[in-house]
């Protein structure tokens, strides 16, 4: 392995000049020693010297590793240097140098020190063994450039390192391992650790530093730590570990990073348990995950008690892990001597229902606990179940005042308070819950966020940027830990998609694994509408099954109405409504059981309006503008609803005023509902017969969506190119892709291409739009080709 330093070019200069002078002259009477930590090439370059020695016919005295000699070794040494002229090399480590051996090496006069490499000797050795350049900088920062620890690094030689740990000295061995599990600069836990004053531990840090495994900054370097873990005596560290442990519990300090470390170990016992179970409080602020690996730990570890199990269950909730948080709150609610606990037990299993979309079984949990916030979580569980008078029973009982209880109190009675009137004031509230909560943070798991609250209000009234807003902070201030984030991020791919952003809204997209049933819920509907509003049908037929499926897994709540009004359009479109009837009734429900607020009623009505237009049932649809226009006068929003339907209707009629179908749509704009605005212009625009009216629609329906205008400002059938207008006409008389790119000498996919940029252009939103288009744009008999 050594022989990759005699490569050319890899040395250290003072080694260079040393072997320079020896073949040039080498029998001038050297005295010099080298002095290096240990891996620096001390021995190579010893061996180096000897063979240019051999070469010369010169008798050498080297010497290696001199530190490791007793005095009297050293004094023979001395004698052999005074009476010979041969050269003399000493080779040794900077540290524990006795005073017989110091003056020795200060009588010689001549000393080099070898030093460690820089980046690009490591990557001309790196080189030279094969390996990649471009790791160079990786090696040398895991190395520290130390010679014989690269060759190990790119040699894969790293179990020479178990060798030479079992023959360090005992206390420089702890010191280490101390440093491996960050405590290497706590000099009162090391002096205890070492049984040491102060005064002795720089003796412990200077042969520490002679061993090579230091960096320039007394740090450990990251190839020695990986060492210490993988090659020392798993039973030393462990019991290293332990101590450090110990003394940290008994002096109340912190022991997260040192318990991290025996983390796997299989330490158990009372002290390793107490460990496990303070470092799991240190990092629940931090790392939920962390902290429910150091519950298990601790417990697996002997540990036992409440608090643990209390503290376990909220770690793993806060986590994501439900099952083990239902798990083992189900086992502290069938505890018959605590009390707490099974206050605590209640508390996660209605936690976890919640977020299993099963709010009445949550909503008893929740009062029988009678934890901090457990009655305004209560409440709002209750009031998405229809329970309008129960909720303002339970929030009547006033909570212990913490911030915490506080912020649940203030979103419960917002969430109620969204059911009376209009619900003007409900948004305003839920922001200020939201930043209360921020304060708080999160003590206990939570069966929603404030931040959520205010998003689906937001959803349900037209407020997306505050929607959006109130979600981004609630994702970086991670509230709700990773229990919610999911949520969050749903949440803010539904207000992406409601706003016409399908790009953003897709990236929040979650694969089933790993979903609660609520989570999918909103999942598996915002799939599907991405692919409704992209006109994906393979896509939107491969979404319904799973949206579908979702919906069956929970009853229909207050909070659930934007994904089944989805749904609603989606089984209207693929002809499946009947499914979905039982399930609207039981929202109705609901809504009517609250005497159908108009801030969650309204936006349903909206779905279902236009899953009637789907089907063309005009009578339903005909109800669903009814009742959008009880709520217009709630505000801008219903009252842009209620608008767009009249239009709507009108337009399926054909007897609409295209000015009136502009401002509604500009209306639903501003409002942030993009694509519903530009669906709008874009379907009167087909079924309009004036020309004029149609271009500006078409126009309207293209600034709605997004869409920049084409360079040359043509619109309608000037905006196709020759091309273009031969597949449309082709398409338009019936001919499948395939047999209109015969006709036109290309491929189906060709035409499928231009088929793709003629919809861009005209801004219809789907194939059947764009057909309708097409037919009344081409004049008549102009689509018809013969033969």
């Amino acid at each position: 392995m050594n022989a990759l330093l005699d490569k050319p070019g890899i040395i250290h200069p003072g080694a260079r000049r040393l072997l320079d002078e020896v073949t040039t002259a080498p029998d001038l009477p050297v005295r010099v020693t080298v002095v290096a930590p240990g891996g620096h090439g001390k021995t190579h370059l010893l061996g180096q010297l000897g063979r240019h020695y051999a070469d010369a016919g010169v008798e050498a005295l080297l010497v290696d590793d001199a530190d490791q000699l007793d005095d009297a070794e050293i004094a023979k040494i001395k004698a052999q240097a005074e009476e010979t002229t041969a050269p003399v090399v000493l080779a040794f480590r900077p540290a524990a140098r006795t005073t017989t051996l110091r003056v020795l090496a200060d009588s010689f006069g001549r000393s080099v020190a070898l030093g460690a490499f820089g980046v690009d000797d490591v990557r001309r050795l790196v080189e030279h063994a094969g390996g990649d350049a471009a790791t160079a900088e990786d090696v040398h920062a895991r190395t520290g450039g130390v010679p014989g620890f690269v060759l190990r690094a790119v040699t894969g030689r790293l179990a020479d390192f178990r060798g030479e740990l079992e023959q360090l000295d005992d206390d420089v061995h702890r010191y280490l391992i101390a440093a491996e599990a960050g405590a290497g600069r706590n000099l009162d836990l090391l002096a205890a650790l070492l049984n040491r004053d102060r005064e002795g531990l720089p003796e412990v840090f200077d042969s520490a530093r002679a061993t090579g495994l230091l960096g320039e900054d007394d740090v450990l370097l990251p190839i020695a730590a990986e060492a210490i873990r993988t090659w020392g005596s798993p039973g030393r560290r462990l019991t290293v570990l332990q101590r450090l442990v110990e003394l940290q519990l008994r002096d109340g300090l912190p022991v997260l990073e040192l318990a991290r470390s025996l983390l796997g170990t299989g330490s158990s016992g009372a002290s390793a348990a107490a460990a496990f179970e303070a470092a799991a409080r240190e990092a629940m602020s931090d790392d939920t995950k962390l902290a429910a690996r150091f519950y298990e730990a601790a417990s697996e570890a002997g540990g036992r008690g409440a608090a643990l199990t209390v503290g376990w269950a909220h770690a793993a909730a806060l986590a994501g892990d439900l099952d083990t948080a239902l798990r083992l709150g189900d086992g502290m609610l069938g505890s018959t001597s605590d009390t707490d606990a099974r206050a605590a037990g209640a508390e996660v299993a209605a936690t976890v229902l919640a977020h299993r979309g099963e709010l009445a079984h949550s909503a008893e949990l929740y009062q029988w606990s009678g934890r901090a916030g457990s009655k305004a979580f209560a409440a709002i569980a209750l009031l998405g179940t229809g329970k309008l008078e129960a909720a303002r029973g339970v929030l009547e009982t006033p909570e212990v005042p913490t911030l915490f209880a506080g912020a649940a109190s203030r979103m419960a009675r917002a969430i109620t308070g969204s059911v009376s009137g209009c619900g003007a004031e409900t948004l305003s509230a839920l922001l200020g819950a939201a930043s209360m909560l921020e304060s708080a943070g999160a003590p206990a798991p939570l069966p929603d966020s404030p931040a959520a609250l205010a998003a689906l209000v937001g959803l349900h009234s037209g407020e997306l940027a505050l929607a959006e807003s109130v979600l981004r902070r609630a994702v970086d201030g991670r509230i709700g830990g990773d229990l919610l984030a999911k949520r969050h991020r749903l949440l803010l791919g539904w207000v992406a998609m409601t706003a016409g952003d399908l790009k953003t809204a897709a990236e929040a997209l979650m694969p089933p694994d790993g979903l609660e049933a609520r989570d999918e819920l909103f999942a598996a509907t915002l799939q599907l509408g991405l692919a409704r509003r992209a006109s994906d049908l393979p896509g939107l037929q491969r979404s319904w099954d799973r949206a579908y499926q979702a919906s069956m897994r929970q009853q229909p709540d207050l909070y659930s109405l934007l994904p089944l009004g989805e749904l609603a359009i989606a089984a209207a479109r693929g002809g499946a409504g009947a499914k979905l009837a039982g399930q609207l009734e039981r929202a109705h429900s609901v809504l009517d059981a609250l005497g159908n607020p108009p801030l969650w009623t309204a936006t349903l009505r909206w779905h279902e309006l236009h899953a009637a237009i789907t089907v063309e049932d005009h009578a339903s649809a005909g109800e669903h503008l009814a009742a959008l226009g009880d709520f217009a006068s709630c505000g801008r929003y219903p009252a842009a609803l209620a608008a767009a339907a009249t239009g709507w209707l009108a337009v399926l009629t054909g007897s609409f005023d295209p000015e009136e179908i502009t401002a509604s749509a500009s209306e639903l704009h501003e409002l942030g509902l993009c694509w519903d605005a530009s669906r709008l212009a874009g379907q009167a625009a087909i079924r309009t017969s004036d020309r004029k009216a149609m271009v500006q629609l078409l126009e309207a329906a293209r600034q709605f969506q997004g869409r920049a205008p084409e360079p040359t400002a043509a619109t309608g059938l000037n905006a196709l190119s020759e091309r273009e207008l031969e597949v449309a006409r082709l398409v338009v008389d019936g001919l499948t892709y395939k047999q209109a790119g015969s006709k036109l000498f290309i491929s189906g996919k060709t035409v499928e291409h231009h088929m793709a940029r003629i919809r861009g252009k005209l801004g219809a939103g789907d194939r059947r739009e764009l057909l309708a288009m097409l037919r009344e744009l081409l004049p008549a008999g102009e689509g018809r080709q013969d033969g």
